[in-house]
């Protein structure tokens, strides 16, 4: 099988912002924004912006810019947000039950299905809706709900170990929120987010603003 090349993940990234701009100007009434709109919007440059849009395929007209509607269901296409992609969230803590009261991510075609935790407090009750189940049950319930997307969120010291666990279930994609760098067999997809690194980034940026 060919495999198409994998766009610059700044690009990707940068997607969804555009996008929330665009459904504003969308809900305003708008039929076509331009990019220099967005780049003002957003703080970055027009060209930098229709780049970024042209790998959706869609082209802004001169002195009229992009079709706003076209636009909104071409980024949804091309970030596969017009699908229905069922997760599951591993560790039912506090970032998890943040995770699964977070109301964009039904609006951008994800919807948890079910958490699993270790803790005997937590199985057997729903965190906004999604029910927690026992984690050595995984392997029995995977099947039913239809998800090879798992969210892990548990504690950094066994997270090695229980990815390995979710793997030999049948998970095939991890989105990554320890501060562990997974080792994962060729076939699986891991999406590491580190939110001290975004706090890093934050802070030097503080430092620098009040000449510290």
């Amino acid at each position: 099988m060919r495999m198409t090349k994998l766009p610059s993940l700044p690009t990707i990234r940068r997607l969804p912002s555009y996008l929330h701009v665009i459904e504003n100007a969308h809900r305003e009434g708008l039929k076509f924004i331009s990019g220099t709109v967005i780049a003002e919007e957003l703080d970055l440059e027009p060209i930098q912006v229709r780049k970024d849009l042209a790998i959706t395929g869609i082209v802004g007209k001169p002195r009229i810019g992009f079709p706003v509607a076209e636009l909104i269901r071409a980024i949804y296409s091309f970030l596969y947000w017009n699908q229905d992609h069922r997760a599951i969230v591993i560790g039912a803590g506090n970032l998890a039950t943040a995770l699964m009261r977070y109301p964009e991510f039904p609006k951008r075609g994800l919807t948890l299905v079910a958490a699993f935790d270790v803790d005997p407090i937590k199985v057997g009750r729903s965190i906004n809706g999604t029910p927690v189940y026992s984690l050595d049950e995984i392997g029995r319930r995977l099947p039913a709900l239809q998800s090879s997307l798992a969210i892990l969120t548990v504690p950094s010291s066994c997270a090695q170990d229980v990815a390995e666990l979710i793997i030999e279930a049948g998970v095939t994609a991890i989105w990554n929120f320890t501060n562990v760098e997974l080792k994962v067999p060729a076939g699986v997809i891991v999406q590491k987010e580190d939110l001290s690194s975004g706090y890093a980034v934050l802070s030097v940026k503080m430092r620098e603003l009040h000449g510290k």
